[in-house]
């Protein structure tokens, strides 16, 4: 089955047939078999025709409306979908079951900023970096026994507080300067990239949720309430270095930022400009619609986000499959 991203603006999507057809003016970008789809995710503006969403709802294919940003406006679900059946079992999670969940994922946001690092170790040795990385090594291991949420998310803050330092001395651009992470507002260029990646990346993991039929609010590493998507922020852990991280010390270190064109600073805090907006998506999307090969199938990279969110729903219904998180190599 085959998850379906319209990322290009301006196109027309129609059905031919069994088939559905991607179009732009007259020309046909791609096509794909009713029957192969699963989902399908429309970012920015292009238009359905009744027909082809009149088969989706009568076919159980949902589809999802999403700004550039990853923003969700909403989605159109067949009546039978639109219960959340999962909810209940979330609930009924143990809480061995939580904190094992809850382990795995500090221990992969550890590792995965653990590899970001050693990738910048091998090109240009720096001391901090060596140091923050045996630190981190560490804190994975006391990750493995902890014995309560409370005692992991303390070892989650250490590994920031170890990891962002290091992170600094890994950009190599003079006039973007980092030395730790500041968030309510955010202090500096590089600060202002990663809270902008990291909202656009937890607004895509929610439309994903929220597709999958999962309740949001039930999580086990984050407590959630009704203005926190718990279950958002505990995925998104697994990411932050792999996508976010990872694309800030692109941007920054190929010259494709500029720190004196592309920020504005207001309220205290440095935020991107409309400018720095633009082109911070633009790699944000070129990057998540690299192919990769997924099960045998080439998918963009928005596709492994999909696969770790379905994971997560199989562990809720079977728990003796303790949810593994993404990490990177």
């Amino acid at each position: 089955m085959r998850t379906l991203y319209v990322s290009q603006s301006g196109c027309y999507l129609c059905l031919h047939q069994e088939q559905l057809l991607i179009k732009q003016g007259q020309t046909v970008l791609d096509q794909v078999q009713i029957p192969l789809l699963e989902q399908i995710l429309i970012f920015g503006t292009s238009q359905l025709t009744t027909q082809l969403i009149r088969v989706c709802l009568q076919r159980n294919i949902p589809i999802l409306y999403l700004s550039r940003m990853g923003y969700c406006y909403g989605r159109l679900i067949a009546i039978e979908r639109g219960y959340r059946q999962l909810s209940r079992y979330q609930q009924q999670l143990t809480a061995i079951e939580r904190l094992m969940v809850a382990r795995a994922i500090v221990q992969a946001k550890l590792k995965n900023s653990r590899v970001i690092l050693m990738r910048h170790q091998r090109k240009q040795p720096s001391e901090t970096i060596a140091i923050a990385v045996q630190n981190l090594d560490h804190l994975v291991s006391q990750a493995g026994q902890a014995d309560g949420i409370e005692r992991l998310l303390g070892l989650e803050g250490a590994g920031a507080a170890c990891y962002f330092p290091a992170f600094g001395e890994c950009l190599s651009n003079r006039s973007f300067v980092f030395v730790a992470r500041s968030r309510r507002p955010p202090g500096n260029p590089v600060n202002a990239m990663l809270s902008f990646g990291y909202q656009v990346l937890w607004n895509h993991l929610l439309s994903l949720i929220e597709l999958q039929g999962l309740d949001p609010y039930h999580a086990c590493l984050h407590q959630g309430n009704e203005r926190h998507a718990a279950l958002a922020s505990d995925l998104i852990e697994e990411f932050r270095a792999a996508i976010v991280d990872s694309l800030v010390l692109y941007l920054v270190n190929r010259g494709v930022i500029d720190a004196d064109q592309d920020f504005v600073y207001a309220d205290g805090g440095c935020y991107l400009n409309d400018s720095g907006r633009k082109k911070y998506l633009r790699a944000f999307l070129n990057r998540m619609e690299e192919r990769l090969t997924i099960d045998g199938t080439q998918q963009p990279r928005w596709d492994v986000l999909m696969q770790q969110v379905k994971k997560f729903k199989q562990f809720v219904y079977d728990p003796s499959h303790i949810y593994q998180p993404y990490q990177i190599r």
